[in-house]
């Protein structure tokens, strides 16, 4: 008789030890740790770690944690009950204490090393050690692997104390940050973007630290004072969080020999990300030379997919290094993001990121994170030319294929069944001159208007705009026409066509001016607002309530621009 929380099954997950039988630790059983990490995970100093591919660490907990939310749609899909989130012992083990865990949960997770590449160079001077032997996974403690209806899953603390790829750090994460990247996460997903996930998120009452933030009304681009800020831990969901800049960093000691087992090493973190990210479309049975092809042509496809999926909806990365491009094609690391509200192909949220991580430089960004990647897995063909020109042909495929996607992105999001370059050019001249929000201007567009009063609810009016309104209406009158001659030549009515644009053009975006009340309550325990806005966040493309509407589908106030920690803010978190 099978066991009712067998990996087959699909049963309600009602307490801890439900979930525990449901563990599999396939990452810390397949793979090396570290020869000298300690058994028991007490290792939250900086230090080198020279091989293996992971370290035994125990997450710091928080003291005394208070429930904020949850994600009820995750759960939902893992199967577990709403009350699991609450309960004494999921908070417990979810706000970092793994000390009481039933069996077989481990009393120790893990935390891994990685590389850095930034566009495509490669860098060492962030590790303290100047070698990239300390750079990794600073403050994020994966402390569950478990497969619930046949998926793999791992869940892994933000903010969960130190470890030895701290470089000096505390290893926390505040409750502003906190905050988020739990709702961000789950807004992506009701997206339809590619993304890990949030699965709780626990706040201390008690414990604070100091970060560097802005002053209340402030202009400054970076942070101009220190703030005590609560702490807290959300956690985060995911297949797995093999990053780039993992094979990266094995992939680069192979290629200087830095110790005998480091090839061996960079085979195994690559069959590894198979096994957990693309065992749907990579046949166990074959060579390691075809799976590694298997593996870029299949990477390429997801990140192409995804970059264009990023700009469909507004999001921008602000920080696409290789660290911070998940392996397996999603979103990872919501840390210095933002989304385009003044639509400007040069938007960058983060003051540290600079253009060539900004919106519509996405692409380019992604092109160097592949090339990363593809430099990463030619150590293992070296002796197999012929998978070797495979493996080059797919990297010099990139852009064709990037160019692809990013074209029938547009045309889908302008109804089109094919793109027309000169209409996207003069819309985007358009758009830049009459200072639009990128949100609302493509969901007014997903009505189908024959004239420009829909429209105007997106204009910011700029200065262009205001010298010649009549000139700048005339404008939009004529590309107004000519998109809807194109509309009206397809075989789907209009109707039909509004209703896919409504699914791929979304009513609500993500506005850091109403998350910044929503993260500012919840620093003095009221949780309302993040409530709320999740509410409203996961149910993108809804038409939801008047009071909604009016709340959270207008133009960002005037008096809002350029502020620190609203209009851009750093990564500090």
């Amino acid at each position: 008789m099978k066991n009712r929380f067998s990996q087959e099954n699909s049963a309600t997950v009602e307490t801890l030890e439900d979930l525990a039988a449901l563990s599999n630790y396939s990452l810390m059983d397949r793979l090396n740790a570290d020869p000298k990490a300690t058994a028991n995970g007490n290792d939250h100093q900086p230090r080198q770690v020279f091989s293996g591919h992971y370290v035994p660490v125990k997450p710091t907990p928080i003291a005394d944690p208070e429930y904020i939310t949850h994600s009820k749609a995750l759960f939902s899909e893992l199967g577990f009950a709403d009350t699991l989130a609450q309960s004494d012992d999921f908070m417990r083990m979810f706000s970092g204490d793994l000390s009481q865990v039933p069996a077989p949960l481990r009393r120790a997770g893990w935390a891994c090393g990685y590389a850095l590449s930034i566009y495509g160079t490669e860098y060492y001077q962030q590790c303290p050690f100047q070698t990239g032997n300390g750079y990794g996974d600073g403050r994020a403690v994966s402390v569950l692997e478990a497969v619930i209806n046949g998926k793999r899953w791992e869940m892994q603390l933000k903010g969960g104390g130190r470890t030895p790829y701290c470089r000096g750090a505390d290893g926390r994460a505040v409750l502003r940050s906190s905050v988020r990247e739990f709702l961000a996460q789950e807004h992506m997903h009701a997206l339809g973007v590619p993304t890990s996930r949030s699965l709780s998120l626990y706040v201390s009452k008690i414990e604070q630290i100091r970060r560097p933030w802005y002053t209340e009304g402030s202009h400054s681009l970076d942070p101009d004072t220190m703030v005590s800020e609560p702490v807290a831990i959300s956690t985060r969901v995911a297949p797995s969080f093999l990053r780039v800049g993992q094979l990266e960093l094995f992939a680069r000691r192979a290629r200087k020999q830095e110790h005998p087992q480091a090839l061996q090493e960079l085979e195994m973190i690559v069959l590894h990300l198979i096994e957990r990210e693309y065992a749907e479309v990579i046949d166990t049975t074959l060579s390691l030379a075809e799976k590694v092809v298997l593996l870029a042509n299949e990477f390429r496809d997801r990140l192409t997919s995804l970059v264009a999926n990023w700009i469909r909806v507004g999001y921008c990365q602000g920080n696409f290094n290789s660290d911070n491009c998940a392996a397996g094609g999603f979103t990872l690391d919501y840390g210095p993001f933002g989304f385009c509200e003044l639509f400007d192909p040069q938007c960058q949220p983060w003051t540290g990121g600079g253009q060539h991580f900004s919106f519509l430089n996405q692409p380019a960004a992604a092109e160097r994170n592949f090339h990363m990647f593809w430099t990463a897995l030619r150590p293992l063909l070296m002796s197999n030319d012929n998978a070797l020109q495979q493996l080059d042909e797919i990297r010099s495929g990139f852009d064709a294929v990037m160019q692809t996607k990013m074209r029938q992105m547009w045309a889908t999001k302008l109804g089109l069944d094919r793109f027309d370059m000169a209409l996207f050019r003069e819309l985007a001249a358009l758009m830049m001159a009459t200072s639009v929000d990128y949100t609302i201007l493509f969901r007014e567009l997903s009505h189908l208007p024959d004239d420009i009063a829909p429209l105007q609810k997106s204009f910011y009016n700029s200065a262009a705009y205001q010298a010649d309104p009549q000139g700048m209406d005339q404008r939009w009158s004529a590309w107004l026409a000519q998109w809807n001659a194109l509309i009206d030549s397809q075989p789907l009515s209009r109707e039909e066509i509004s209703v896919q644009m409504k699914g791929v053009n979304p009513k609500y975006s993500w506005r850091e001016w109403f998350v910044v009340p929503a993260y500012q309550l919840a620093s003095v325990g009221n949780y309302a607002l993040v409530r709320e806005l999740q509410k409203v966040m996961t149910q993108p493309y809804a038409e939801q309530s008047k009071e909604v509407e009016d709340k959270y589908y207008r133009l960002k106030p005037s008096q809002f621009s350029e502020l620190g920690g609203l209009s851009h803010y750093s990564c500090s978190s």
